[in-house]
């Protein structure tokens, strides 16, 4: 069991045990021992502290894991043997004896902005460095396509916001690909302290005194401060959409799981819908992960615009949120194409039956009514589908789509024709849902009563059912339309007036052999125009647009309904 202390690295808290900071102790203060008495030494010990605790960081996993003798002995080596910098080998008698290798490959080079060299910004310095090319060939570069097309400057600009400058030692080696050891650490230092001295020695005195920050530099922290404040706007605009976007999904999901509860209608209506048999919480579960998975990262990211040394979360998480986004997003796939597929087909089932009305029957009176168990139904629906309850307390699914034509008998008794249809994930179950709906009528005395409304049990969903009815009459037969049908008549029944179909509650009728439904009682200037002196007429209503114009004898009609559009033109001559 070893002991475990904490130390302060460069302003970073670290975990280490006691023989691992022993070691540690002894390498440090034997590097100081080899600076001590050189200009600059506490600039190079610093610099190499840091370099230090980076390598740490970098070999951690989370911020709770204990450096042990394994990471200071990497450390080591990176950084370099103790024998290479004159200093006592007898302390590190338990550590590596062999020199390490020095590798000949050169160290991969970060992009920065030499800010040592600049003359604006340090981009084109720095992309010198990156790339090889001498400065000056890039600066041209960047000139002529500001002057030519202008992306010059946007993109000098842009390089200049997002691209780090090298402040630091070790990022100035990182931008020349140079190993971050102690020898380049202590050289670069020295090279710097030098550059310094020779400054000094050579500038005018009164120029240094006298000038302030160069004209670019001034105009570069301007420039920098908008883009900070202008990036600390957009950090707080993607925290708060990215916290009200995981609050609201999070309040809907705890909703799912309380909705046996407080009842909540979206369930009733996710019931009636729902095709694929997955539990409304399951579905809540991956729209709350495909949703809010993203918007997390949404989150994330204003955080760390906001807050600059903001940890990150890791590889583990990202990796994990981004399989769990994935298969968030293939379930609701499968689920969609399940639902869509519920509405592939479509299937009829038909009921043939006689009417069986009185001998020397008058009239035929064609009624419908409505019963009273319907009238209380939720509000909850869809496609015309409502949630009500039959005389067991049991809930169904309730509609009042419902149709109904008159045609004429191909012999003399009539008969009654109920078509149900519905939709279905192929033709067999479509069909076996049509026949599943519930629909009945009644024949009393010289009344055809019909029921105005279709129901069918909850657990075959909505799959827009519907009910057609067609009454066939034999040639002869009266008619009469009481005004409970009058926006339930068919689009397939045939008359012989300009009249619309909701107007055939005025009238008597009688089938004729042709088909069409003769007028008994209509006026018999009904197609005619009212005077000679009315130029026509348009009217709209709920009924439709009818348009009729006579101009010197030049006659246009045109009607449009639910029938569809019907145009009549006729000149005298």
């Amino acid at each position: 069991m070893n002991k475990t202390v904490n130390i302060n690295l460069a302003n970073i808290l670290f975990h280490i045990d006691d023989k691992a900071f022993n070691k540690l102790q002894r390498y440090l203060e034997a590097i100081k021992r080899s600076f001590s008495g050189t200009s600059g030494s506490d600039e190079i010990i610093s610099d190499i502290e840091a370099r230090i605790a980076e390598l740490f960081q970098e070999k951690m996993e989370n911020e709770r894991q204990v450096i042990t003798l394994k990471e200071v002995d990497e450390v080591i080596t990176v950084m370099g043997q103790p024998e290479d910098y004159m200093v006592d080998e007898d302390i590190f008698e338990d550590g590596p004896k062999e020199k390490a290798t020095k590798t000949s490959s050169s160290k991969v080079k970060k992009l920065y902005r030499d800010v040592d060299h600049k003359y604006i910004g340090g981009v084109c310095a720095g992309l010198e460095h990156y790339l090889g090319f001498d400065a000056l060939w890039i600066r041209l570069i960047f000139i002529l396509l500001a002057v030519f097309t202008g992306f010059g400057f946007i993109a000098y600009i842009l390089l200049w916001i997002l691209v780090p400058e090298a402040a630091s030692t070790s990022q100035k080696l990182d931008m020349k690909g140079e190993k971050v050891n102690i020898s380049n650490i202590e050289r670069k230092v020295k090279e710097g302290i030098e550059d310094v001295a020779d400054t000094i020695k050579n500038a005018d005195y009164s120029k240094v005194k006298s000038s302030g920050k160069t004209f670019f530099d001034t105009v570069g922290d301007v420039i920098m401060f908008l883009f900070k404040v202008f990036g600390k706007f957009i950090g707080i605009l993607l925290i708060i959409i990215g916290a009200a976007t995981l609050i609201g999904l999070f309040i809907g999901l705890f909703t799912v799981g309380i909705l046996d509860i407080v009842h909540l209608p979206g369930v009733d209506f996710y019931e009636i819908v729902n095709s694929t048999d997955a539990p409304v919480w399951l579905v809540s579960l991956l729209t709350f992960f495909t949703v809010g998975i993203p918007f997390f990262f949404l989150l994330y990211l204003g955080l760390k615009i906001l807050v600059t040394n903001l940890r990150s979360i890791g590889n583990i998480a990202k990796f994990s949120l981004l399989g769990l986004w994935l298969l968030s997003i293939i379930g609701i796939t499968v689920l969609g194409v399940q639902q869509a597929s519920a509405h592939a087909f479509t299937g009829s089932y038909t009921e043939k039956e006689q009417l069986y009305v009185p001998q020397g029957l008058d009239t035929l009176r064609i009624s419908m009514v409505s019963d009273d168990l319907y009238q209380n139904q939720e509000n909850i629906g869809i496609n015309g589908m409502t949630i009500s309850y039959n005389d067991n307390g049991d809930r169904i699914l309730f509609s009042d789509d419902v149709r109904f034509d008159v045609k004429k008998s191909k012999d003399s008794l009539a008969h009654i024709h109920i078509r149900k249809d519905a939709d279905g994930s192929s033709f067999a179950n479509a069909r076996a849902r049509a026949e599943k709906i519930d629909y009945s009528y009644a024949v009393e005395g010289n009344s055809l009563v019909l029921n105005d409304y279709m129901s069918t049990d909850i657990k075959n969903k909505v799959r827009d059912q519907e009910v057609m009815i067609t009454v066939y009459v034999p040639v002869g037969t009266e008619l009469q339309f009481d005004e409970t049908v009058k926006r339930h008549i068919g689009r397939s029944t045939r008359y012989d007036k300009d009249i619309y179909r909701s107007e055939l509650i005025d009238y008597r009728w009688s089938m004729a052999d042709n088909g069409e439904l003769q007028c008994l009682n209509c006026p018999d200037d009904m197609d005619e125009d009212d005077s000679d002196d009315d130029q026509g007429r348009i009217i709209i209503n709920k009924d439709g647009l009818d348009v009729d114009i006579n101009d010197n004898g030049d006659s246009f009609k045109m009607k449009i309904d639910e029938d569809g559009v019907n145009i009549k033109a006729k000149e005298d001559n």
